[in-house]
């Protein structure tokens, strides 16, 4: 695989973690706690590489400028400016809310998800969207 073909790979693990973080979500809500724990700690795993694939890429591309103009700059920006604050925050987030599922501190572990799982979902969704806008526009 080409570095040049690590945004369209960053996308798809991008859409398999928001499906992995909604299934678990559903998972969660039907009491299925074991088929839970497995699809969040593939959620987890999927975002590990996604960060991994995007760190390679940014390595060897650099920063990627957006080139439309007109309104859509507008909101190209608003979804990256959103995107990019909210995966630093969600990356601990993700390592806590593991963490303490993994210590089975459950009540600390769902006072955290509540919080972890909207927002994951958030920067994992965006960050396809980053990626359609900015290379398929």
């Amino acid at each position: 695989m080409e570095p040049r073909d690590l945004p369209t790979l960053n996308a798809i693990l991008n859409t398999t973690a928001a499906t992995l973080l909604i299934l678990g979500w559903r998972l969660i809500r039907r009491g299925r706690r074991e088929a839970h724990r497995r699809a969040m700690l593939a959620a987890f795993s999927v975002s590990v590489l996604f960060l991994i694939s995007y760190l390679v890429y940014h390595y060897h591309a650099g920063s990627v400028r957006f080139q439309k103009t007109g309104p859509v700059r507008a909101v190209y920006f608003t979804i990256l400016i959103s995107h990019t604050m909210l995966a630093a925050a969600v990356a601990p987030m993700a390592i806590v809310t593991l963490r303490r599922a993994l210590l089975q501190r459950w009540e600390a572990h769902r006072r955290l998800a509540r919080w972890t799982m909207p927002l994951w979902i958030y920067v994992s969704v965006t960050g396809v969207i980053v990626y359609l806008m900015l290379y398929h526009l």
